[in-house]
């Protein structure tokens, strides 16, 4: 099956067996609040695995070897196994084989579990180290919203505000990896107006966010929560002609721009050791 259809009497949502990506989230309403696609971005809410962003030149050193490694890594574009299809709840897996033991040598198991309960959509990642060394890696949500949330509505009626006041500044990339400047931070206290030109210079960058959760609202619309557990920075993104607003929790980002190392040694790794397993979470909140 390509595609599983979970409900709960209050909402709906799809997730697809193609990156475990959930691609339709529905509200009582039947109101559609996923980016649907279209050709200014492809996607709707992909899985980022076993890195966030980008490496230089694309390129994973490890062990004295070259792999290459495209940005956001390879778990989005592979075909996750149907663990449980339940009528609120499902779950998929993916482990390594010969193909991605060509791109990152590392033994794993990476699990994708949604779950619906109240108002909320909980989606659980869960990565396991059935190898013989530690598992280096990295893991990042990507949902995309419709921005704007309601149709009438212009972009800049819309806003985040955090759970608490984000006075810290702010980090970019540029061709793809982390930039060592800091930039004073858009947030005002605790809110961000939102505009395109916010996304001129691509995401918005939170590496040590204070807060652990996020509204996105606008006067009229849905507002919409996304809470996370274990990720360690946030990303604010959108792209010119694109009516989608990114919220994406990490643990993990880019290569800083003068780092060429060993990727064991890659700023903002997981490190799990033989037989560990680590989970993260996000969940996605109606009505907050």
């Amino acid at each position: 099956m390509d595609r599983h259809e979970i409900t709960n009497g209050r909402l709906s949502a799809a997730i697809k067996a193609d990156g475990a990506e959930l691609c339709s989230l529905r509200d009582t309403q039947g109101r559609e609040l996923l980016w649907q696609a279209g050709p200014a971005w492809p996607r709707h809410a992909p899985v980022l695995f076993p890195i966030v962003g980008r490496l230089k030149d694309d390129r994973l050193r490890h062990a004295g070897r070259d792999y290459r490694l495209t940005q956001h890594g390879f778990a989005r574009d592979r075909r996750f196994a149907w663990e449980e299809q339940g009528p609120a709840a499902c779950r998929l897996s993916l482990t390594d084989d010969d193909w991605t033991r060509e791109r990152y040598p590392f033994a794993f198991r990476f699990e994708m579990a949604y779950a619906l309960e109240g108002d909320s959509l909980t989606v659980r990642h869960r990565l396991s180290n059935p190898g013989t060394e530690a598992l280096p890696a990295s893991i990042g949500g990507h949902p995309a919203f419709r921005w704007p949330l309601i149709g009438g509505l212009p972009k800049t009626a819309h806003e985040l505000v955090f759970e608490t006041d984000e006075p810290a500044p702010i980090r970019r990339v540029t061709g793809g990896l982390l930039t060592p400047d800091h930039h004073p931070t858009p947030i005002r206290g605790r809110r961000l107006p939102l505009d395109e030109g916010l996304f001129a210079d691509d995401a918005v960058i939170l590496d040590q966010p204070a807060s652990r959760s996020v509204r996105y609202t606008a006067p009229g619309a849905p507002a919409i929560e996304v809470s996370w557990d274990g990720f360690e920075q946030l990303g604010v993104w959108s792209k010119a002609g694109g009516d989608f607003l990114c919220i994406e929790p990490w643990h993990g980002h880019a290569s800083p721009t003068d780092f060429d190392g060993p990727f064991t040694d890659k700023p903002g790794l997981l490190h799990l050791v033989p037989g560990e397993t680590r989970e993260l979470t996000y969940r996605i909140t109606l009505g907050i």
